[in-house]
C-alpha cells in the first residue's frame, strides 16, 4: 500500500550511524524543514536507497558551511545536467555546426585528383630503379600492375593485388616498403607469409577508393571476401591534411564509451581509432572533442541522419590524436528542479558560500559505481591478491540493475554456462563479458580473466580503492581541524612551485562565424601516473608552526595524497585514518602480498589531490516553471536549431521584403509562454536589484503556491577530476544517490 510520507531527504544519513571516532565538537548534523513527498512509503525509500552506494560507506560526509541547505532534486531529468569540456586552452568546447567545412571539402578533392594524376603519368624510371632493387622478375610483375591500374576503367570491379618474390632479408623488405612510399604514392604495400616460416612476401595493392567507388573503407568484414587486408582508415590521405579527424560529440544520455562505440559501427572501424580526453557519464547532456583517425568529414557528417541521441560536427584536421587528460576541466550547467527553501535569502547565501569558500573535493558517488557492488570493494580483493572472488564480484547478481542484466547474472550463478550468458549479456557490460570470453578459453585462470578486462576499466576498480581511503581522510581532515586554517602536519605544495598550482582559465567560446560533468567526472582517471604528471616528493611538504605563523600557506593550499610508493603522508593524525581503514581491509599500504604490479599498491606510483576545491566564474539564477518535462537550460543542439530558424526566417523576409521585425522576438515568445520561466536572481546583481524585500519574496511563494515551481539554474567551470556533484551537495546539504533524487 502506497501511502505519503514526510521526510528531509537528509535524514537518510540515518541509515547508518556515524562512527564515533568521526564524532567531535566539529560536527553538527544540520536540520531542514520537513518536505512532503507525497506518494511513496518510507520504507520503499530507504529500500531504494540500500540497492545504491551510500556516500557514508565511501567517506562522504562532512561538510565546509554549517549552512542548513535546502531542499531541491538533481537530475530529475538528464538534460537538466548540461557538460561542455574545456580544451587546454581554456576555451568552452560546444557543438555549433553539423556542416562539412568547405575547406576541408576542396582539400580531401585536391588530393583525390593528385593522386588520379600520379596514376596516368609514366613510370618507366621507376620501374628501372625497382628492378635494380627488387630484381627483373618482381619488376616485371608491377609494370604489368601500373599498367592494369592506368588502363583500368571505373566500372570494373577490383583490381587484385600482386605477390612480390619471397624474402627473408627484413633490412631489403623495409627498403621495397620505402620505394613504394616515395615513389609509388597511389599504392600500398604490407607483408604477408610466404612459402616457409624463414621468408615473407611483400603484397602490393591500390589505395583504397582509387579508380572505383565500389571499394568502400566502410565495407563491413564479412563483405571482404577473401581480402585479408584491412581497407579502412582511407590510405589515400592528402598529405597536406592532418591525419586525424577532429570533432565535437554532442550525445544526451549516453557515455562516452557507448557513444563511441556506435559510431565506430556505423563506420566500420575498432574503438581504439579514436581518441578523447576525458568521459563523460551517460545521465547528462554532454559536448566533448574526439578524434579518430583518417576518417574523412564526409562519412561522419553523413551519420547524424542516423544517430539517435548523438550528433557530431565543427570538424577540421589536426596532427595528433587526443589523449586522456588533455583538458582542463568541464563547464557545468545544472538545472535543481522542485526548490524548497524558507526563503530566497538561504538559497542566495548557500550559493554564495559555494563561491567563496567552494567545497570538499570528494570522489563523487559515480567513483565507486551505482550498482550494488561498489568498485572500491572489487578493488580491495585485487590489492589482496584474492582473484576469483573479485571476479566473483564483477559477474555475481545484484539489486537495482535491469531484468536483462539480472536474469544474465543469475543464470551464470546457477548454471555456469559461458555461452549461453554471453547471448544473454547485454554488450555493453565489457567488463563482465570480457572475462567470460576469458573463462571460456582459460578455464579456472582468474587472473587472466581480469587481465582481459580492457587496461583502463580494470585499473578503475584500484583507483576506487584509493578514492575511497581518500574520501575518509578528507573527512576525517575536515571534522579535526575545520575549513579555515592551515595546521601543523598539513600537507602542501612548496611555494613557488608553480608547476604543481591547478590553475583553469576559461574564456567563452566565440559567438560568431569568424571563431573556429560517471555522472560529471570530467575526465581522465585522476591517478593514473600514464596521463598525469606525477608529484614528486620533492614538491611537497608538511606545513610546520614557522609556515603557519608567517602565513605562508592558506586552506586552499592543504592536499592528500591517493595511496602509493611515491607519496607522502601527512605528519599529524590524518595518516592514520589511511593505515587503519586499509588495516580493516587487510592491506598493507607499504607492502604487497602478490607480484602483480598493476594490483599492487606498492607499484602504484599515486599522486596528490587539493582538499578544498572552488567553482570558478560560478553564475547563477531563479527560475519559475510549470511543466516540469520542459528543459530550463538551453543545450547545443537547440542552439542550432534555433541558429537555422533564424536564418530562414531572415530568408523568407529577404524574399518578401520585409526585414524590420526582429525575428529573434518572433521565436522567444511562444517558447517563454509555454515553458512559463522567469528569471528571478543573479549572483551578480545586488541586493535591491534581485528584489528580495518580504513583499517579493510573500509574492513569489503566492505564485509558487499556484502551481509554479522554483527552479535553481548554476553555471561554473572545474578542473579536469572534480565532480559537480559534490557542489551541489555542499549547496543542498543533502545525499547526491541518484535514487534519492528520482523519487
Amino acid at each position: 500500500m502506497w501511502c505519503p510520507s514526510t521526510l528531509s531527504l537528509r535524514c537518510f544519513s540515518f541509515l547508518k550511524p556515524y562512527p564515533s571516532s568521526y564524532r567531535n565538537s566539529n560536527y553538527r548534523k544540520t536540520t531542514t524543514a520537513t518536505i512532503p513527498i507525497a506518494g511513496c512509503c518510507l520504507n520503499s525509500l530507504m529500500e531504494t536507497a540500500k540497492t545504491t552506494t551510500d556516500e557514508f560507506n565511501v567517506g562522504i560526509f562532512s561538510y565546509v558551511s554549517q549552512l542548513p541547505g535546502f531542499h531541491a532534486i538533481l537530475k530529475q531529468r538528464y538534460s537538466d545536467f548540461i557538460v561542455n569540456e574545456v580544451d587546454k586552452d581554456g576555451i568552452v568546447v560546444h557543438l555549433t555546426s553539423l556542416e562539412v567545412p568547405p575547406q576541408i571539402v576542396e582539400a580531401i578533392q585536391e588530393g583525390e585528383k593528385e593522386i588520379l594524376n600520379q596514376i596516368g603519368k609514366s613510370y618507366t624510371v621507376e620501374i628501372e630503379l625497382f628492378r635494380s632493387l627488387a630484381g627483373d622478375s618482381d619488376a616485371e610483375r608491377l609494370e604489368a600492375f601500373i599498367t592494369q591500374v592506368a588502363t583500368q576503367s571505373e566500372d570494373n570491379s577490383y583490381i587484385y593485388p600482386i605477390i612480390l618474390s619471397p624474402n627473408s632479408d627484413k633490412a631489403h623488405r623495409t627498403a621495397i616498403h620505402n620505394f613504394f612510399k616515395e615513389k609509388f604514392k597511389f599504392l600500398v604495400t604490407d607483408t604477408v607469409d610466404g612459402p616457409d616460416a624463414s621468408r615473407k612476401c611483400i603484397r602490393v595493392r591500390l589505395k583504397s577508393g582509387v579508380h572505383s567507388n565500389r571499394v568502400r573503407n566502410f565495407k563491413k568484414l564479412k563483405d571482404r571476401g577473401d581480402q585479408p587486408f584491412d581497407s579502412r582508415g582511407s590510405n589515400n590521405w592528402p598529405q597536406h591534411l592532418g591525419k586525424f579527424l577532429r570533432f565535437h560529440l554532442y550525445k544526451e544520455n549516453k557515455d562516452t564509451h557507448e557513444a563511441i562505440g556506435l559510431i565506430g559501427k556505423m563506420l566500420g572501424i575498432q574503438p581504439r581509432s579514436f581518441g578523447f580526453a576525458g568521459t563523460k557519464d551517460k545521465r547528462s547532456v554532454s559536448t566533448q572533442r574526439v578524434t579518430v583517425f583518417k576518417q574523412h568529414a564526409s562519412r561522419l557528417a553523413a551519420l547524424n541522419d542516423r544517430l539517435i541521441g548523438i550528433r557530431v560536427g565543427n570538424f577540421c584536421h589536426v596532427t595528433e590524436k587526443l589523449l586522456l587528460g588533455q583538458l582542463l576541466g568541464n563547464r557545468f550547467t545544472i538545472t535543481l528542479q522542485g526548490v524548497v527553501a524558507d526563503s530566497e535569502d538561504t538559497i542566495k547565501m548557500s550559493a554564495d558560500s559555494l563561491g567563496k569558500r567552494g567545497f570538499i573535493n570528494y570522489f563523487g558517488l559515480q567513483r565507486f559505481g551505482i550498482g550494488y557492488m561498489p568498485t572500491h570493494l572489487i578493488g580491495a580483493a585485487l590489492l589482496r591478491g584474492e582473484w576469483k572472488s573479485a571476479v566473483s564480484m564483477i559477474l555475481d547478481p545484484r539489486e537495482g540493475e535491469r531484468d536483462v542484466v539480472r536474469k544474465a547474472r543469475e543464470y551464470y550463478k546457477e548454471s555456469g554456462d559461458i555461452e549461453g550468458t554471453l547471448r544473454q549479456l547485454p554488450r555493453n557490460l565489457i567488463a563482465e563479458r570480457a572475462i567470460l570470453q576469458c573463462m571460456k578459453k582459460c578455464p579456472g585462470n582468474y587472473l587472466q580473466a581480469l587481465k582481459a578486462i580492457p587496461t583502463t576499466l580494470r585499473m578503475m576498480y584500484v583507483h576506487s580503492y584509493q578514492s575511497y581511503l581518500w574520501n575518509h581522510a578528507a573527512s576525517v581532515r575536515v571534522q579535526k581541524y575545520g575549513t579555515d586554517e592551515v595546521v601543523v602536519g598539513d600537507l602542501v605544495y612548496f611555494k613557488g612551485d608553480d608547476t604543481e598550482r591547478e590553475t583553469l582559465g576559461v574564456n567563452s567560446e566565440c559567438e560568431d562565424d569568424s571563431c573556429d560533468d560517471m555522472y560529471d567526472c570530467s575526465n581522465s582517471d585522476p591517478t593514473s601516473g600514464t596521463h598525469h604528471p606525477e608529484r614528486k616528493n620533492t614538491h611537497v611538504k608538511a606545513a610546520t608552526a614557522e609556515d603557519i605563523s608567517l602565513g605562508n600557506y592558506t586552506i586552499d593550499d592543504v592536499i592528500l595524497p591517493l595511496p602509493g610508493s611515491r607519496v607522502s603522508y601527512p605528519t599529524n593524525d590524518i595518516a592514520k585514518v589511511y593505515h587503519d581503514l586499509a588495516k580493516k581491509d587487510s592491506i598493507n599500504l607499504a607492502e604487497s602480498v602478490h607480484s602483480i604490479k598493476e594490483f599492487s599498491i606498492t607499484s602504484i606510483t599515486g599522486r596528490y589531490r587539493r582538499v578544498f576545491q572552488k567553482p570558478m566564474a560560478l553564475e547563477w539564477e531563479l527560475l519559475l516553471y510549470t511543466d516540469g518535462s520542459i528543459p530550463l537550460a538551453e543545450m547545443d543542439l537547440e542552439k542550432i536549431a534555433k541558429d537555422k530558424s533564424k536564418h530562414l526566417f531572415k530568408e523568407e523576409k529577404r524574399a518578401n521584403g520585409n526585414e524590420d521585425k526582429n525575428p529573434s522576438d518572433c521565436m522567444r515568445q511562444p517558447m517563454s509562454f509555454q515553458n512559463d520561466i522567469h528569471p528571478s536572481t543573479d549572483h551578480n546583481e545586488t541586493e535591491d536589484e534581485r528584489g528580495l524585500g518580504k513583499s517579493q519574496s510573500n509574492s513569489f511563494c503566492d505564485s509558487t503556491s499556484q502551481g509554479a515551481q522554483m527552479a535553481l539554474k548554476l553555471s561554473f567551470t572545474l578542473p579536469a577530476s572534480s565532480y559537480a556533484t559534490m557542489a551541489i551537495r555542499e549547496l543542498l546539504k543533502t545525499s547526491t544517490s541518484v535514487a534519492l533524487h528520482k523519487i
